[in-house]
């Protein structure tokens, strides 16, 4: 098997796994009926992304972002779909998602009418590329919280794990076809997860060395 073979696996058997962390919230939900503690924004960002790398893996036929971001399409939809369902302030919720829906539509009608064929690819590679990035980046704001805390709760180490594995598999995967679209948006991703891992050994220690409030006398 070729390396951009054994890369390309990599990518969808991370990338699905890394979607895949969102059905705990969705059993959370069907058991609770409730979307307490659980972010829309995340669901419908993810989404948003999912059908712009589609797009892009069918305008350059690439077989890897079309069954990954098929797949992760599907999957957020679905979350989509039932936070709309228990939570309790559905106009809130519906007004982000016809924002979500006028967007899609001036993108798709700027894409195919707008721009021009040759043109096309360059520009929607760019748009995907800052979107991912702006995704990779955003859960940084709570660096601050967590140095302050120095607690490292609001941090999920799985989800660390999935995040780095899957922006590495997809940095080396845009490497071997030289398409630096797929290449740098996914370099954010393995360097915010190599800060979380810092965070994870910085704090850990601090976390274990007082895991119980002293018994007052």
């Amino acid at each position: 098997m070729e390396l951009l073979d054994v890369l390309s696996w990599a990518c969808i058997v991370f990338t699905v796994g890394m979607f895949s962390s969102g059905l705990s919230d969705l059993r959370k939900m069907f058991a609770t009926h409730s979307t307490d503690n659980i972010q829309f924004l995340p669901f419908l960002t993810t989404d948003l992304n999912n059908l712009g790398w589609l797009y892009y893996g069918q305008l350059k036929n690439d077989w890897t972002l079309m069954t990954v971001n098929t797949i992760g399409a599907v999957l957020q939809t679905i979350y989509i779909l039932a936070f709309f369902y228990f939570t309790a302030e559905k106009s809130g919720v519906l007004y982000k998602l016809l924002a979500a829906l006028a967007l899609l539509f001036v993108s798709s009608i700027y894409f195919t009418t707008v721009v021009t064929d040759e043109a096309r690819l360059t520009q929607l590679g760019l748009f995907c590329s800052i979107f991912t990035i702006s995704m990779y980046i955003s859960p940084l704001v709570d660096l601050a919280k967590i140095i302050s805390t120095k607690s490292t709760k609001c941090l999920s180490f799985p989800l660390t794990v999935a995040t780095f594995l899957t922006s590495a598999s997809w940095s080396l995967y845009g490497m071997q076809l030289n398409d630096f679209y797929i290449m740098i948006p996914n370099l954010p991703g393995v360097v915010t997860s190599l800060i979380r891992f810092w965070l994870f050994w910085q704090y850990s220690h601090s976390q274990e060395k007082y895991p119980y409030r002293p018994v007052q006398a």
